[in-house]
């Protein structure tokens, strides 16, 4: 059965440009290395059949080659920007979010359980070996199904009921997955910022496997790296998601070039890039991105002064005015992209704090409900975002088809009256001589709530909630840290609530996974524990137990098992009305506008986009690949 995938999938791999590597675009930075032999010509450096990325189709302009890119980063983890910016996956989204092939040539799926990949003859990693399909083979059963490397065992995406996916090898650049139930989540996976990963650099990373590497020696790479696991060793020089270790081959745009530690990043570009232009020019266009690591607190400034040629990371929509300003001063411009998530800013209430007392309050619909009820978003919105943003709960957005009204509409309305009866009616109706609510155990109703402290605007909102809170005799107590320890102390149930994003894909389709509104994942912060469970197939956290948690897991599971659009869709709506009628993120306000600072040079960049991690993958889906500097300008 030919599906709209698969014909998508066709397209995309058929439109072949009339003369391959006819055109010349400015001067290739790799033609020295050329010349001097140490690089293969670009002909011997492309697959049989590039991936043709029509540039002109897109509304853009073909490009020349050249230049750098300077970018600020707030901490050395922050690499892994590039691995989202540059958005090489086996298959991705275009920017209308069509899945497409991209570094596979191309794939067919029967009944969404059987996923038939081929890959693209010539392909090679950034070190010029080959992609072929032992790389797949080595992820599958060499690190995948290792437990000493994947002691959680394989992603909850391979597996359907219980049952691991089927891996075989067709032929040397043919693989098939399958199950035997529909499994519509795969291909999306793949296509997600983070994705799923299915291939390695197999002939790079043996030498860090037990089963390949000779024990004197893997000891000795162990000493050398100062680890004291095998495994470690292993996890160490594979990381791909943050790419620390400039030796990895990736099949990426640009490569890292520098180790840890240090303070700037460059990463050049990848000569075995499988993408070209319609004029056959193969592509990235942009020689190198550097990326500097800066204070957080400092990005914006340094940004307004020249520092920065493309910054969205570390800015906000408080900076807006003044990175505006320096448009008079330096060659930049500022453009407004709408971002995705469903609340621009969600308090998150922890289901699964270890406060005794608090844990059931919050579990408790009518508290949640009350606090949500509380607070003026009317005011925010204009307090805060000049009234350029929308008062919602944590849904998705009028750009989806999923909207309804009904989803931003509940329990948003600024009612103090409903709000102290609801808490009244959760056990909570003494106070003390402050009017503060006294809580079971005597102690007064006061939520500490925890911010990551990257941004001003989340003590700014919650100076504003602190004052509602007040009216209904609940206490609010700002604590701000980083955030790698803001997310260990939510996992390990310190946290009682926090403000963080909404749901990252406010602008989702049926076929996308609605698991955003279960408990799917550890670093979801209402519900870490349960998501630990669920990642974990049910060996490590504990599994739910407040009924419209598990309903909205039995929903997740199937669509997870549905091969059908209409039911997808209903399940989505399901699952929309329970998350949002429960409040379980209380959402303020979503539709705000993310600024992107970039020099005038810059070419091929949309003025107006949607900005989100997911599902666009922040720049990744307007492929920043066919960025390019105007260097006369």
């Amino acid at each position: 059965m030919i599906t709209r995938r698969t014909a998508l999938a066709i397209l995309a791999s058929t439109a072949l440009p009339k003369v391959l590597l006819a055109a010349a675009g400015g001067v290739d930075a790799l033609a020295p290395l050329v010349a001097e032999g140490k690089l293969p010509p670009v002909n011997e450096r492309l697959p049989k059949t590039p991936r043709v990325i029509n540039v002109a189709a897109m509304g853009r302009q073909p490009g020349r080659y050249g230049g750098t890119i300077r970018s600020l980063i707030g901490s050395a983890k922050d690499i892994r920007l590039m691995t989202i910016y540059g958005y090489a996956r086996l298959v991705g989204y275009d920017e209308t979010l069509n899945l497409h092939p991209d570094v596979l040539e191309r794939y067919e799926t029967v009944e969404d359980r059987i996923f038939t990949f081929h890959l693209r003859e010539g392909h090679k990693w950034s070190d010029g070996t080959p992609l072929t399909a032992e790389d797949f083979r080595y992820c599958f059963e060499d690190v995948l199904l290792n437990e000493d490397l994947s002691p959680a065992g394989l992603p909850t995406a391979m597996v359907m009921d219980g049952q691991a996916a089927k891996f075989e090898i067709v032929d040397e650049r043919t693989l098939r997955y399958s199950w035997a139930v529909p499994n519509p989540d795969f291909l999306q996976k793949l296509a997600a910022p983070q994705p799923l990963v299915l291939a390695m650099p197999s002939a790079y990373l043996k030498q860090f496997h037990k089963k390949y590497q000779e024990e004197d020696k893997l000891k000795a790479l162990m000493k050398e790296e100062r680890v004291k696991k095998w495994h470690q060793l292993h996890q160490r020089m594979a990381r791909s998601y943050r790419p620390e270790n400039p030796d990895l081959p990736t099949l990426d745009p640009w490569r890292n070039t520098t180790p840890l530690p240090a303070e700037q990043f460059i990463f050049e570009r990848n000569p075995f890039f499988h993408r070209v232009d319609e004029n056959g020019l193969q592509l990235p266009y942009i020689d190198k991105f550097v990326l500097s690591v800066s204070s957080s607190a400092l990005i914006p400034a340094k940004a307004g002064t020249g520092e920065s040629d493309l910054q969205a990371a570390g800015i906000d929509f408080v900076d807006y005015t003044y990175l505006k300003d320096a448009e008079k001063r330096y060659p930049v411009k500022v453009k407004l992209w709408k971002k995705t998530s469903g609340s621009r800013l969600a308090l998150l209430p922890n289901l699964n704090c270890a406060d005794p007392v608090w844990r059931p309050l919050l579990r408790d619909v009518r508290v949640r409900r009350a606090l949500s009820l509380a607070i003026d978003r009317q005011e925010i919105n204009k307090a805060v975002f000049y009234g350029l943003t929308k008062e919602s709960a944590d849904t998705v957005l009028p750009d989806s088809p999923l909207f309804r009204p009904e989803f931003a509409n509940a329990w948003i309305t600024h009612d103090p009256d409903q709000a102290n009866a609801l808490l009244d009616q959760a056990g909570l109706a003494k106070r003390d001589s402050d009017g503060i609510r006294i809580l079971p155990d005597g102690r007064r109703a006061q939520i500490v709530v925890e911010t990551p402290g990257e941004s001003t605007l989340d003590t700014d909102v919650l100076q504003l909630i602190t004052d509602y809170w007040q009216k209904v005799g609940i206490s609010l107590f700002i604590r701000t840290s980083q955030r790698d320890t803001f997310r260990s102390r939510a996992v390990g149930g310190e946290i009682t609530m926090s403000m963080w994003f909404g749901i990252d894909n406010g602008v989702p389709t049926a076929d996308m996974n609605p698991g955003e509104l279960a408990p799917t994942a550890d670093d979801k912060l209402q519900w870490p524990v349960w998501g630990l469970n669920y990642i974990s197939h049910g060996e490590m956290g504990e599994a739910p137990d407040l009924e419209p948690v598990v309903e909205l897991l039995d929903l997740l599971k199937r669509w997870r098992h549905s091969a059908d659009d209409a039911e997808r869709a209903d399940i989505w709506r399901q699952m929309l009305t329970i998350y949002t009628d429960q409040v379980f993120s209380i959402g303020l306000v979503n539709g705000s506008l993310q600024p992107i600072l970039v020099t005038t040079k810059l070419r091929n960049m949309p003025e107006e986009a949607l900005w989100g991690f997911d599902p666009t993958s922040y720049f990744g889906a307007y492929k920043p690949d066919t960025f390019w500097l105007e260097q006369d300008s």
